[in-house]
């Protein structure tokens, strides 16, 4: 009997034992009811900031906030008994209803998450005074982009949720699920200054989830702080013509004011909508964007890479007389021999060959810097005039980034000793493997943005100021970098702009503006895959310059024609406010810039491509 009563007290103690631990767990350990209890009562409201607004040069609005809807819902006070009248109301059906109330309880019961996100606030107007109606339920008031003009998309970049390794990177722990994030472009690169500080509120409500008053008078409540606001260097009627200019072809076009490096247009083509990646449709519109063969979402001006071509010439020029192998009066007879030219034989100064863009000059000028006597051996003598070179090409910003305030800019490729060494080997290779570089092909690829540069530099007769598209934040000017120096001196530019200024006179006659002196250089960049593209690269006035241009169209044929055209329309307009050459408008507008001689070599082209698909149709 003794025995039995004792196990009976043993059980008895261990059963007190159990509920007084899970007593424990549960008051103690686990705060999962504790937080249950207070929902039923306070519920936590984030006020997300107004995201900084977006001006142009001029104060013109770019990008503006618009207030959207998140429906939240806390499954735990959820009664399904009114799921048929809000299911109709929200206009989904049962099995997406089930399905993301489903998704929120496998997040928590207990905790609020997203329901139904981003209803624009004409949809939510017919709604809101219904929700009222439906427990576990409430309105979370965001914002989204708008956009007062529809340019400028791969520069501006888009804002979208963030995502999970986005949430795993961010080290000051700012970020939270469901949060928005600058995804690329401008809204990537000043996110910490465009995305405010989110604030937080704290309601009493009733088991239906009805708002009953703040908790303890707001005390613990927090405001949310708007983002600033930035101004960019772009001028949006500038940015808009150019865009205009080229809609519907594949192309690049970067102007730069000089004096300060400030960028006044970029344009990618083709492009997109920005309003399309706002929104509740952005994943729908995203996907379709990114299949695009055509590749919207690249930003050209700073990603694509070509070779510069004829522009290259300029440098090849400079960098001969700084080290003394050319003056620019000296007369260099050329019988067109050496290399490919269109330029006649004949006898060539440096502003004569930069004018009929001679080959075969730029070949012997090259020639001249890599070939120095230094060595007898050729091959060492062309290793130290190649880093020589090399140096120079640097200082003009090309082989790397210049370091522009906009995400993902490339780098572009000016080939070097090592790079050589891995192709033939060492000391196994010398001027007559690289000669291509004479003239701006081989292996040299460079990006518009670096072109655009170029044209800066030689407008301020030999230096630069790191391109940049911010301006201004909340209204205080940002400080642009000291100018960087190419180290030539200033009597070498004269002979170089001079021969650009003959080049609009003479061959790239539709860029010609009578009372606006243009100096320019045209390039017709070879192309492996098709018809060679068009390039331009420009500065004007000749005297105190006001906009350095690059253009880029790809496939278009000569420089003189599709680039020098679009880039001289462009000039135009930024000085003169208006065009007055309707002629040169309708010629790039219409987009029709092959002559004869380059459709019949298309037509043989794509003979040739449609024959090859037919006999090797893998």
């Amino acid at each position: 009997m003794s025995s039995r009563t004792f196990i009976i007290q043993g059980i008895i103690v261990l059963i007190g034992l159990i509920f007084t631990i899970r007593l424990f767990y549960i008051q103690v350990v686990n705060d999962e009811y504790k937080r249950a209890a207070q929902n039923n009562i306070i519920q936590e409201i984030v006020d997300y900031p107004f995201r900084g607004l977006i001006y142009d040069r001029n104060g013109d609005l770019m990008v503006y906030n618009k207030p959207v809807y998140d429906l939240m819902v806390i499954p735990k006070e959820v009664d399904l008994a009114d799921s048929s009248e809000l299911i109709k109301l929200l206009g989904i059906d049962h099995q997406t209803f089930n399905k993301k109330l489903n998704k929120a309880k496998s997040y928590s019961s207990i905790l609020s998450s997203k329901f139904v996100e981003q209803i624009p606030n004409d949809e939510f107007a017919k709604i809101q005074d219904r929700l009222i109606n439906f427990s576990g339920f409430y309105p979370l008031p965001r914002t989204v982009r708008g956009y007062n003009h529809h340019i400028l998309s791969n520069t501006l970049g888009y804002v979208s949720e963030i995502d999970r390794r986005e949430l795993n990177r961010d080290t000051s722990n700012y970020y939270k699920p469901g949060d928005y994030i600058g995804k690329t472009g401008i809204e990537k690169e000043q996110e910490e200054i465009l995305r405010g500080k989110r604030g937080v509120r704290y309601k009493i409500v009733n088991v239906q989830g009805v708002v009953k008053g703040e908790f303890s008078d707001g005390q613990y409540d927090t405001a949310s702080i708007p983002g600033q606001s930035i101004q960019l260097t772009i001028d949006t009627e500038l940015q808009s013509y150019a865009e205009y200019l080229l809609e519907g072809k594949v192309a690049s076009l970067v102007a730069i004011e000089p004096g300060t490096g400030e960028i006044l247009a970029m344009v990618s083509k083709p492009s997109y909508d920005p309003s399309l990646l706002s929104g509740r449709d952005f994943g729908k519109n995203f996907d379709k964007i990114r299949k695009d063969s055509l590749k919207p979402l690249y930003n050209r001006p700073l990603q694509a890479t070509y070779s510069p071509g004829s522009m290259f010439k300029t440098i090849q020029s400079l960098i001969a007389m700084q080290e003394g192998v050319l003056t620019s009066e000296e007369k260099i007879r050329c019988d067109g021999t050496l290399i490919g030219d269109h330029a006649p034989p004949g006898i060539y100064d440096v502003e004569k060959a930069i004018m009929l863009s001679s080959n075969n000059y730029f070949y012997k000028v090259f020639k001249r810097v890599i070939e120095q006597g230094v060595h007898d051996s050729r091959y060492l003598d062309s290793r130290v005039g190649l880093k020589k070179w090399n140096d120079y090409i640097s200082r003009f910003g090309l082989g790397h980034r210049l370091g522009v305030d906009i995400p993902n800019e490339g780098s572009g490729l000016v080939p070097d000793v090592k790079f050589y060494d891995k192709w033939y080997g060492e000391n196994r290779w010398a001027f007559s493997n690289i000669y291509s570089l004479s003239i701006g092909q081989g292996e040299l690829l460079v990006t518009p943005l670096q072109m655009a540069n170029l044209g800066a530099i030689l407008a301020n007769r030999g230096y630069y100021y790191t391109p940049h598209i911010l301006k201004a934040i909340d209204g205080e000017t940002s400080e642009y970098l000291a100018p960087i120096e190419m180290g030539i001196d200033s009597t070498h530019y004269e002979s170089v702009i001079n021969g650009m200024e003959s080049v609009i006179k003479r061959s790239a006659f539709r860029a010609y503006i009578p009372d606006i002196a243009i100096c320019g250089k045209t390039s017709t960049v070879e192309n492996s895959q098709g018809m060679d593209h068009s390039g331009f690269m420009a500065f004007a006035p000749k005297d105190d310059p006001k906009i350095a241009i690059a253009v880029y169209v790809e496939n278009a044929g000569w420089g003189a024609r599709a680039a020098a055209s679009t880039a001289s329309l462009v000039i135009e307009k930024y000085i003169r406010g208006n065009i007055t050459r309707s002629w040169v408008e309708d010629f790039v507008l219409k987009g029709d810039f092959l002559d004869e001689d380059q459709k019949k070599a298309l037509e043989e082209m794509n003979r040739e491509k449609a024959k090859a698909k037919t006999n090797n149709p893998l």
